[in-house]
């Protein structure tokens, strides 16, 4: 059967094709529109279908809207409690009549479709489902942990054999989520976008404020918790646009990380304590947070913690349709990886550089000549495969370094136009990791946890070691990525590292490069040494020599 998952209630809009249990494509409508996390400067208007991200999935399948057996629509606006807690007064009414008028405005924009195939499933279960159907377990404990869905901001469940059993949620206006987004607000960032930029920011702090926030968020020993009115300003002054973060910002960064960790780890040990699984599966935007999911896995019950690649809303487009396929009756499949979405043939890659007029050059040996350019200390975008779902760059459309000079976590910061305090990443075979990492789980093929670098390797690849003596490791697996593999053992062949750099291929402010145009438009605009496009390899000294 064949399920079309969507996400377009809060953020991130994306949709997500199953066809009889297993993903065919997932996508984010932001890689078509160029409009990160589906938003727009009215706050209603982020609310878009994510129509080219659906077309494009039905497209990769061959199948026209009339094909489809289902369409899952992330948020059921049946559970809205009018008036409830937690809610934004300004824009609920008006949120909940669009979601509502959701089957007419998909059926609109894909002729064809039958809006009584449109189907709600509420918020916190397409998270489950994104962890734990998608996850390679047949039993597992979840956790989903999120600003808001509905009327709850969590759930705790028990999967088995693809039947959920929910144990505990949390009623709003309590939120884990919403209080990381109100800091990130009140230090300056942009609230359901920027909260990675907190946790790089803890790091520099130490956790002065954290007698106070325990007193103010706590557990309440019944698998759920609660978070109290917290007055930010008492702790450190607003910051603006353009203003500059002091000690006491990092500090008080450093102490809600820490009681964020606390929390999640008493609710992972309740949730132990009641399934006696062995696997934990994780999904909503609390589970972007790598450094509380290290805590997790690191001091947590659980022998193995499992984080859905896309575990933000556009992951909830992934969830539906998996939850429809498993209602239906098809033997659900975990998702093979992250790469599902677009890609492109040698032919048509050849022919986007030949429109673009740029000289380029096709070596006989790709990985070998781009570990020269690496070990030259050039910078590289590198373009290869089917994109990424969620918001990890993972050696299809990322930025690569050297990690041995330590002035480029300067110099990549600089070409993507982002702050300073902000970390680059580490990828490494997955047979290497262990040697040069320690603590988070190997394999980490998501970037999804952080994991110590042993003492004698911090000076020797100094650009991916963070302040806190960390990194965000990417392990890279030889049967799913060889082309890749065969870069860093290359690359390690000439310098002695089996690491490279791996940071996003996208600038300050816009998605990930996703189709050519953008991998040539960042190329253009940032100061990058070496574009690779397929097999095709560009030289700024060659386009700007013209």
């Amino acid at each position: 059967m064949r399920f079309l998952g969507i996400n377009a209630i809060f953020h991130d809009p994306a949709a997500a094709l199953v066809v009889d249990g297993e993903v065919v494509a997932a996508a984010e409508e932001e890689r078509f529109s160029r409009r990160k996390h589906g938003k727009r400067p009215v706050p209603f208007s982020a609310w878009e279908l994510p129509e080219l991200a659906a077309a494009w999935c039905l497209e990769q399948a061959g199948l026209r809207p009339e094909d489809l057996d289902g369409v899952a629509y992330s948020y059921d606006p049946a559970l809205v409690v009018p008036g409830g807690p937690g809610q934004d007064e300004r824009w609920e009414d008006l949120r909940t009549t669009y979601a509502r008028r959701a089957p007419a405005f998909l059926a609109g924009a894909l002729p064809g479709l039958d809006a009584a195939q449109v189907r709600f499933v509420p918020h916190h279960i397409a998270h489950a489902a994104s962890a734990g159907l998608a996850a390679p377990y047949r039993e597992s404990a979840v956790l989903v942990c999120d600003g808001r869905g509905e009327a709850v901001s969590h759930l705790a469940g028990h999967y088995r054999d693809g039947e959920l059993t929910i144990l505990a949620s949390q009623a709003l206006p309590h939120s884990l989520g919403l209080m990381y987004e109100d800091l990130t607000q009140h230090l300056g960032f942009l609230r359901s976008s920027d909260e990675y930029k907190v946790m790089a920011l803890a790091s520099y702090g130490e956790p002065r404020f954290l007698r106070e926030m325990r007193e103010l968020v706590y557990p309440t020993g019944d698998g759920g918790f609660r978070v109290e009115p917290i007055d930010w300003s008492a702790y450190a002054k607003a910051l603006g646009k353009g203003e500059t973060w002091t000690a006491d910002h990092a500090d008080l960064a450093a102490s809600v990380q820490v009681r964020l960790e606390e929390v999640l780890l008493d609710l992972a040990r309740w949730l132990h304590g009641r399934t006696g699984a062995r696997c934990l599966t994780m999904a909503g935007g609390v589970a972007l947070n790598c450094v509380a999911n290290t805590r997790l896995f690191a001091e947590g019950p659980f022998e193995e913690v499992w984080v859905q690649p896309a575990a933000g809303d556009s992951g909830t487009a992934l969830g539906g349709a998996l939850h429809l396929a498993r209602a239906a009756g098809d033997p659900v499949t975990p998702i093979p990886g992250a790469d599902l979405g677009r890609s492109w043939s040698d032919e048509d890659l050849g022919a986007w550089l030949d429109v673009a007029r740029v000289p380029y050059e096709r070596p006989a040996d790709l990985a070998a000549t781009i570990a020269d350019e690496l070990a030259a200390d050039r910078v590289v975008a590198w373009f290869q495969g089917r994109a990424e779902y969620g918001p990890r760059a993972l050696g299809r459309r990322s930025l690569l370094a050297h990690p041995g000079n330590p002035r480029n976590t300067e110099r990549l910061n600089a070409v993507k136009g982002r702050e300073q305090f902000r970390p680059i990443a580490p990828m490494v075979l997955s047979e290497r990791a262990a040697m040069i990492f320690g603590r988070g789980p190997i394999p980490s093929p998501y970037m999804l946890f952080v994991h110590d670098v042993r003492p004698e390797w911090r000076d020797r690849i100094p650009a991916v070691v963070h302040v806190d003596g960390t990194a965000r490791v990417q392990t890279v697996e030889r049967g799913r990525d060889g082309l890749l593999a065969r870069l860093l053992e290359e690359f390690e062949a000439r310098t002695g590292l089996p690491v490279l750099v791996n940071t996003s291929l996208n600038t300050a402010g816009r998605p990930m490069a996703d189709d050519p145009r953008d991998a040539l438009e960042c190329f253009g605009s940032a100061p990058v040494d070496v574009l690779v496009l397929g097999p095709y390899v560009v030289r700024r000294g060659a386009v700007f020599a013209r």
